[in-house]
């Protein structure tokens, strides 16, 4: 029988539960107050050397998520030394964190879905009163 996950799944799986538990935390402790982050994906290399870390942040404008996001890749070995203490592995992965852009990408998409239907409604309307 054939193995469920690979073993990248699974230590994607723990990198992303033990980053997540570190941000949480032990980050904010150590940076103060920053705003609410979600791992919200991890890829992991083939070879388990590199992990992508993909956070959203919330409650922030584009300017002060670029600038979370350039602090916690400046904080990434303090999160790495963090994540080898919590990971029963003989290499850690060299962390690399990006903006998870899916959810903002995701309520743009909906709003101009919304904006278009409201649009054909109205055209429809205006239609169906002309004819009358």
């Amino acid at each position: 029988m054939a193995r469920e996950f690979s073993r990248t799944d699974r230590v994607a799986q723990q990198v992303h539960k033990e980053v997540a538990s570190i941000l949480q935390n032990e980050y904010k402790h150590r940076v103060g107050s920053i705003p609410m982050i979600t791992v919200a994906d991890v890829e992991v290399s083939r070879d388990l050397a590199h992990a992508k870390i993909f956070i959203s942040i919330y409650g922030a404008e584009e300017e002060e998520a670029k600038a979370h996001t350039k602090q916690l890749e400046e904080s990434k070995g303090f999160v790495r030394s963090l994540l080898a203490k919590r990971l029963r592995m003989r290499s850690v992965p060299h962390l690399h964190f990006f903006r998870d852009e899916s959810l903002t990408e995701g309520i743009r998409i909906s709003n101009l879905v919304s904006e278009t239907i409201a649009k054909d409604e109205a055209k429809s309307k205006q239609r169906d009163e002309e004819q009358d």
